[in-house]
């Protein structure tokens, strides 16, 4: 049944409601990475003049990170607003955190009597020399090419022909505004030096559409692996172009493994190597995780190696038998406190960390 709404202010009311969340999101979050870090650095330690001028500097970077970030992840997809934005977002988190912890630290001075203004100022440069020390250091390990963690897993109920089974594990590319060509290709070689048996990608691709980013996707192309190349999206495929990048990855002579399998077959020896979609995709039709569908009409008795993008998707896969799962997005705690405040994980729940 068509039903068409005869109350067209009810609806702009709503649609009106909805937006007020995410722009109170909007201008919350930016006011508090800056005021904190304001009441730490400025506001404490100058007055007049210079307390001013480094106030109306907060302000403007207030106003332009949101700016910034909406210019290059919006509509018009600016790369080099995007660059702009993502790093000063990252550098005012840092400068967030250890100001969080800068007034912590204040309030323990002033309880063991340390005067001003000696007391701010030294707060105010522990701030700043830790911040600026671990915004390069984060900028460093952004761009070097990854390190190899090689680790062994047992896996139960393994055919002895497939034991000593390479699986080299790539995700979290997020292939973006930088240029990460030679990058790219240099990642490639490492992979190509470790003889993968099976190669995978855990998902977080790119971001962006392919028309933009496929120069530095392609060289995944070149990758060499015996028994397959095994692709899924995660969310940030759903965040731009997931079936456009579903099929480039295709065109790359990588198999999505959208709720499918494929056996492993090595003389015999069998198991089972199976993925599903990000849980971001369950807003875009015929897309979203579906375990059961993944693993329909394979043999129960084969060990499963499950690829799902968020460690979240590790309930699931347990219920269902899986033997392994391997997944990517969190970075590996890169955005530090979040990784203090998680669950602990059954040892059960973990698989070998991918190359970053």
């Amino acid at each position: 049944m068509l039903y068409i709404d005869q109350r067209p202010w009810l609806h702009e009311d709503v649609l009106l409601l909805n937006r007020i969340p995410r722009l109170a999101l909007m201008l919350v979050i930016p006011a508090l990475l800056f005021l904190v870090p304001w009441w730490v650095l400025v506001f404490t330690t100058t007055s007049g003049a210079v307390c001013w001028a480094l106030s109306a500097l907060f302000v403007l970077g207030y106003i332009g990170l949101p700016a910034a970030m909406f210019t290059g992840h919006g509509p018009r997809q600016s790369d080099t607003a995007a660059l702009v934005g993502d790093t000063a977002l990252g550098v005012m988190w840092v400068l967030f955190s250890w100001s969080v912890i800068g007034a912590v630290v204040r309030t323990a001075l002033i309880l063991a009597g340390v005067d001003d203004p000696a007391r701010s100022r030294v707060v105010a440069l522990g701030v700043l020399a830790i911040s600026a020390a671990l915004s390069i250091w984060g900028i460093y390990e952004a761009r070097r090419i990854p390190r190899v963690k090689t680790v062994e897993v047992t896996i139960p109920k393994l055919a002895p022909g497939l034991d000593g089974l390479r699986i080299v594990v790539i995700t979290d590319t997020h292939y973006a505004a930088t240029d990460r060509l030679r990058w790219s290709e240099r990642v490639v070689e490492i992979i190509n030096d470790l003889r993968p048996d099976i190669a995978c990608h855990a998902g977080d691709l790119a971001d962006g559409s392919v028309a933009a980013r496929r120069a530095q996707v392609d060289p995944l192309g070149k990758v060499q692996a015996e028994f397959g190349r095994f692709y899924i999206t995660g969310n940030h495929e759903y965040f731009g172009d997931a079936p456009g990048w579903i099929e480039h990855m295709e065109g790359l002579g990588w198999q999505p493994l959208r709720n499918q399998h494929r056996i492993i077959d090595r003389d015999e020896d069998r198991l089972v190597m199976a993925g599903i979609d990000d849980p971001t995709g369950a807003a875009l039709p015929g897309h979203g995780p579906d375990l059961p569908a993944a693993l329909a009409g394979a043999d129960p008795e084969l060990p499963v190696i499950l690829l799902a993008h968020q460690p979240k998707q590790i309930t699931d896969a347990v219920e269902g038998g899986v033997a392994l799962q391997i997944s990517g997005h969190t970075h590996g705690g890169q955005i530090w406190p979040f990784p203090l405040s998680g669950p602990a994980r059954p040892a059960r729940r973990s698989g070998p960390e991918p190359p970053r």
